[in-house]
Parts: C-alpha cells; structure tokens; sequence
C-alpha cells in the first residue's frame, strides 16, 4: 500500500510535467495526443526569439540579484541567531521564516504599495529583485542556520585559543565549513526568484518581463502555444540542476 500510494504521488506530480516536455516535441500545432511525430522545430522558434530571450536574461538578472542580497542578509541573520543570546530572538527568527509562508498575493500588495506610497520607487527591475529577495533570504537562513548548529563553536574556540582573531577565524574556519550550505541555499534562492510570478506581477514595472510572466502572457496565444511549452520544458529541464546540486550540498556529511 504504502509503494501504490508512493507511485501515485509521484505520478500526480510528474505525469503532467512529461506531458510539457512530450508536447514541446509534439508536431501538431494544437497539441493531439498522442503526439503524431515528433520535431525540433518549435524548439528552434523558441532559440530564436527575442522575447524569450530578453525575458530570460531579465529573469537570470533578478535571480542573480536576490540571491546576493539573500545570501548577505540571510548569513548574518542566522550568524545573529545563532552565536548570541538577546532578547525577542525566537520571535527575531520567526519573522525572518514567515515571508515565505504567506500568500505571494499578499506579499505582493504588499511590496507594490510599499514602493508606490511610502517609498515613491518606480516600478522596475531593482523592486522586482527586492521583492524577490523578502522570501529567497529565508531558504539561505534555513541552510547557514542548519549547518551553524551541527558544527558547534569548538573548532572555532580552538582557532581563538591558537590566536586567530575573529575575520581569520572566519576566513580559515567557518567560512570553508559552511561553504556548501552558502552554496545550496543560493541555488535554491535563485531557484524559487527565477520561477516566481505572482510577487513579480506586482513588484514588475511596464516593459520589465521576466520568463515566467512571458509564458502566462503568451499561454493562450494559439501561435505561441509551441513554443510556451517549450520553454516550460526547458525550465523544468533546467530547475534539475540547481535542485539537484542543492540537495546534494545539503546532504553532504560534516
């Protein structure tokens, strides 16, 4: 029982994400099924145009952007938690947690009229990365925080004892000791900002169309239907790696 419940699980799950990738090779403009033969061409269509490209570098920027501000805010805020003892520090640590709990719609309201009322930003690239960066900061304090409590401070007493002050303790000790889960929590970061849509439709100026915007709005345009779904498949395709990578930094023994 529990191996049939496993099956249909997975099959719930990844049914519909072979069917993508089968139909990204589907000759048939309207997607029959089964697939009469197969093609590259919509692939091809898909390399060659411009809006796909010009919404994946805008999607590779944003990424790149909120997983840096992840990984600065979301290492010294474990560090924080972790090393010292000050008061309201559970409750510190829960509101790092709760943006990524809460609706994106909400977060989204939220941040759009932050920026608009209070703040007075133009809408654009640097608020859809700020956005972004509000739930990638909690998957990066998740992993530094994990690895901070099972490597205890005796290696790093032991560094002190020896002589070393405080950055060449960190630079010799700490920081290759946490390297991997630096390195896991920023792929998952840019992972979850690179396929976010619902915060980036409100934090998103005009003209700002990172690829997961693109595919919604060209979702039921009948002559780019091919092409959406390949670039569904290649962004099912490409989520494996960084996935994969972070699963395997995450699981690394110490």
């Amino acid at each position: 029982m529990l191996w049939a419940a496993l099956a249909g699980g997975l099959g719930v799950i990844y049914l519909p994400l072979a069917v993508v990738v089968l139909n990204s090779f589907n000759s048939d403009r309207t997607f029959g099924w089964p697939p009469p033969s197969f093609t590259f061409r919509w692939w091809s269509a898909a390399w060659s145009s411009s809006g796909v490209r010009d919404a994946l570098w805008v999607s590779v920027q944003a990424g790149l952007g909120a997983t840096t501000i992840a990984l600065l805010l979301g290492t010294m805020a474990a560090f924080a938690v972790q090393r010292y003892r000050f008061f309201g520090r559970d409750q510190v640590s829960l509101l790092i947690v709760l943006p990524i709990a809460l609706p994106g719609i909400v977060t989204g309201i939220a941040l759009s009229n932050t920026f608009h009322s209070v703040l007075g930003l133009p809408l654009g690239l640097f608020t859809v990365i700020v956005g972004h960066a509000t739930f990638c900061v909690v998957t990066v304090y998740n992993n530094v925080l994990a690895r901070l409590r099972r490597m205890g401070t005796n290696v790093e007493e032991a560094s002190a004892d020896l002589g070393a002050d405080t950055f060449t303790t960190f630079r010799h000790v700490t920081f290759p000791m946490m390297r991997s889960a630096l390195l896991a929590g920023g792929l998952l970061a840019f992972a979850l900002s690179f396929d976010e849509i619902i915060v980036t439709t409100f934090t998103a100026g005009a003209g700002v169309r990172t690829l997961p915007i693109w595919i919604f709005e060209n979702l039921f345009r009948p002559n780019q239907a091919p092409v959406v779904n390949v670039v569904a498949a290649a962004l099912i395709l490409l989520s494996v790696v960084p996935i994969y990578l972070a699963q395997r930094l995450s699981g690394e023994p110490r």
